[in-house]
C-alpha cells in the first residue's frame, strides 16, 4: 500500500561492495547486530550506546519485553563505523532473486570441472 504522505524517493543507481550472503548467515537483523556487538565487546559497545552492559545483553537476547531499538541500531552503527547490519538487510530485501539463483549455480561449476577428470581416472564415466 502506498502513503499519501511518503513519496518515493528518486532512484538512483548505486554500486555497493559488500559481503554477500549476510541473509543466510544470520537468522535475523538481532543476531547480526549481537554478532558486532560481541565482537567488539559488550561493555564498549555499552557504553557508546550509554547502556549498561546488561540491559544491552537483554536488548539482543530473546527476550520478549526489551528490544534493540531503531535508534540504538542507528547509534550503534555511527559509533562502531558498522554497516554489517545496513548490508544484512540490503543483502536479504534489495538483491533480485535472480542474481542469489545466478551465485548459486556457479559455485558447483569448478567443483565440477574438478570432479570429471577424477571420474575418468576412477574409470567411472563412458
Amino acid at each position: 500500500m502506498k502513503s499519501a504522505f511518503i513519496s518515493p524517493p528518486q532512484q538512483e543507481q548505486m554500486t555497493l561492495s559488500f559481503e554477500q550472503g549476510l541473509s543466510d548467515k544470520y537468522t535475523s537483523l538481532r543476531e547480526c547486530i549481537a554478532t558486532g556487538v560481541y565482537q567488539r565487546g559488550l561493555g564498549n559497545t555499552a557504553i557508546d550506546l550509554n547502556k549498561a552492559p546488561g540491559n544491552l545483553s537483554v536488548e539482543l537476547s530473546d527476550d520478549p519485553t526489551r528490544h534493540f531499538s531503531c535508534d540504538s541500531l542507528e547509534r550503534y552503527m555511527e559509533k562502531s563505523k558498522d554497516l554489517t547490519p545496513l548490508y544484512y538487510l540490503i543483502d536479504k530485501f534489495l538483491q533480485e532473486k535472480s542474481v542469489k539463483q545466478d551465485q548459486a549455480m556457479a559455485q558447483p561449476a569448478p567443483i565440477l570441472a574438478q570432479l570429471a577428470p577424477l571420474l575418468r581416472q576412477a574409470g567411472l564415466t563412458a
